[in-house]
């Protein structure tokens, strides 16, 4: 049984404000562009920010910190996912969370891209990453 508008929009305010939260621990040094991620699987929810590095291939992003997180806690498939940060339109997911996120939601996965002036869009993971990498490409023979 699928979730009432009422409690989807729950859950949407609830994985934003999660996100939100997440994004105030970030680790930005460097560029001073805080992101939070609030990833939600199982009924719960996993919160990440990104963390920099002095060697910049070594940032982890918000998004990838919450779904290794929750992974590490043995949940694989994610129900929705909040991305937060202080940009002028909602914020993006760049391509390697992508691809991340195509590895533990179905096509029709919620996303919600959001910034701190409230301006919100739901995405799915069909729409976010057309044509994305599966596990079962890995079987395909040219």
């Amino acid at each position: 049984m699928g979730l009432s508008k009422k409690e989807e929009l729950s859950m949407k305010d609830q994985l934003i404000h999660e996100a939100i939260e997440a994004r105030k621990t970030a680790y930005v040094p460097y560029s001073k562009f805080q992101v939070g991620a609030a990833v939600l699987t199982d009924g719960k929810v996993y919160r990440g920010c990104n963390i920099e590095n002095a060697s910049f291939g070594l940032t982890n992003c918000a998004e990838r910190t919450a779904i290794f997180k929750a992974v590490s806690e043995g949940h694989k498939k994610i129900e929705a996912i909040a991305v937060v940060a202080d940009t002028e339109g909602p914020v993006s997911p760049c391509g390697a969370c992508r691809q991340v996120l195509a590895e533990f939601c179905d096509q029709d996965t919620k996303i919600y891209l959001t910034n701190l002036h409230g301006d919100t869009e739901e995405w799915t993971m069909e729409r976010l990453l057309p044509g994305a990498f599966q596990a079962e490409d890995m079987d395909k023979k040219n």
